[in-house]
């Protein structure tokens, strides 16, 4: 997608992209083994993460970005999360959630190109 944006420079001279939760979380299975785990996997875990969530996005709209969109990767839980948090906070006029590159790669390869166009034409 960046490449059909025009290329890296393009893309990254105009967009800013971040984690809503900068740290990475796992927990442990059977049989030891760790498996990703989200800040929104357990209301416990979104609770206690939050202050550090708000902390790390109003450090981070101290670099100076325009506030008017914020880009969503994830329509699901995630992007309620942020859409609630704006709603409370009024980080950013506007979010628009947009399908997790993960989910597409994973679950609609096929469609990839039509994912890329969706993209492009929501990133205008």
């Amino acid at each position: 997608m960046i490449m059909a944006y025009g290329g890296v420079k393009k893309f990254y001279s105009r967009f800013y992209i971040n984690s809503i939760c900068p740290l990475g979380f796992v927990s442990l299975h059977a049989k030891g083994r760790q498996k990703n785990y989200n800040y929104y996997d357990s209301p416990e875990l979104t609770q206690s993460a939050k202050g550090f969530i708000i902390k790390s996005i109003k450090a981070q709209l101290q670099l100076g970005f325009r506030r008017d969109k914020c880009y969503c990767l994830g329509t699901g839980k995630n992007y309620k999360f942020l859409a609630e948090l704006n709603r409370e906070q009024k980080f950013f006029g506007e979010i628009i959630p947009l399908d997790h590159p993960r989910f597409i790669m994973q679950y609609r390869l096929k469609k990839k190109d039509e994912y890329i166009r969706k993209y492009l034409d929501l990133l205008k």
